[in-house]
């Protein structure tokens, strides 16, 4: 007589033999799908703080990341990253903060001192949370250059930055933010001077050593400070060509601030140049520095001075509108600077 099994499973013996029935319980899985870890906002989100744990090369390689396809599937407001290349406090920064004044979503602030400062902006400053990790950077050297490719990477990882500005402590915007934002967003150059000097603070500074990536007819000189673009932000980071040639050969009498984003960017991408600054500086005294304005120079006459001064071209066209910001200017230049700034300024 054979066995039989029951609904439950149970088992009925029969007199022949006993059949044991094995039932396997149905267990609910609690892993979840990979999938919902990734996703495109985690990728297009700028840091919720610019401080990091990166080194240069870390950093620089992160930055360098650009996407092969032009078009971006997201809805994307472009930005402009301010940045500003300081020792230690922001002077003038009262006057930033009227300029930046409801603009907050067209810009970005990034700050680069010296590493031993600790800043002290008031947690509603636009200024506040904006210092990037810094090392120290000397007039003249390499370690100069280096800093500003540290913010320019910092910038870079906020994908909503397209351009990107140099600035000092020293310096102030000469009209509101969107005539600025304006000019700049419309341009088809960036702003950078690249001038082939034929003297001895020109060509005159050239190392032969620097050829065969470098010759003398590619040399160019140019204002530290500079406006570009996305694409030449990222040119300037990822650089390992020109870097070491600069690194080493160009060291004071020649200062290497003036000469190797000027020249790398000649040699690159000339036809994206507009080729002068768009920051006024007096250099008219002499010497190794500009000059700088204190108190007494915010009057009329000065900011005439900088509306007339020679024309420029914009877009292949000739304009007279040729500087956005000006330098250099003494704390004690706040003051009237306030006062003054919907005259003078434009805000």
């Amino acid at each position: 007589m054979k066995s039989r099994v029951g609904s439950q499973g149970s088992l009925e013996e029969g007199k022949d033999s006993v059949t044991k029935v094995n039932v396997i319980p149905m267990v609910q899985s609690r892993f979840q799908p990979c999938f919902q870890q990734l996703s495109l906002e985690s990728w297009i989100r700028p840091p919720s703080s610019l401080l990091h744990s990166m080194n240069d090369t870390q950093l620089f390689w992160r930055a360098s990341i650009v996407p092969q396809i032009k078009e971006y599937p997201f809805n994307r407001t472009r930005k402009i990253a301010f940045m500003f290349l300081t020792r230690g406090p922001i002077p003038l920064a009262p006057l930033w903060e009227r300029f930046f004044k409801g603009n907050e979503k067209l810009y970005s602030i990034y700050i680069h001192s010296l590493p031993s400062y600790k800043p002290d902006f008031p947690p509603s400053s636009v200024f506040q949370g904006r210092q990037v990790p810094s090392q120290e950077a000397k007039w003249g050297r390499m370690s100069m250059c280096d800093a500003e490719r540290r913010l320019l990477a910092n910038a870079l990882l906020d994908i909503s930055n397209e351009w990107f500005i140099l600035l000092s402590e020293a310096c102030i915007p000469l009209h509101n933010f969107k005539a600025i934002y304006h000019y700049i967003s419309k341009s088809r150059y960036s702003f950078m001077g690249a001038v082939d000097e034929p003297g001895p603070f020109g060509r005159g500074r050239y190392n032969p050593n620097m050829a065969p990536e470098v010759n003398i007819t590619d040399w160019r000189k140019g204002s530290q400070w500079f406006e570009v673009n996305r694409k030449l932000a990222v040119d300037i980071v990822k650089d390992e060509v020109y870097h070491p040639k600069f690194e080493h050969f160009c060291r004071p009498a020649c200062y290497v601030d003036e000469h190797y984003f000027p020249t790398m960017l000649t040699i690159e991408s000339p036809r994206l140049l507009a080729n002068r600054t768009l920051t006024w500086v007096d250099w008219s005294r002499g010497g190794a520095h500009p000059a700088t304005f204190g108190k007494a120079d915010i009057n009329d006459q000065f900011f005439k001075r900088i509306s007339e001064s020679p024309a420029c071209v914009y877009n292949n066209q000739p304009t007279s509108l040729c500087y956005l910001f000006a330098r250099k200017f003494a704390p004690s230049a706040l003051g009237p600077l306030l006062e003054h700034s919907t005259k003078f300024l434009g805000f």
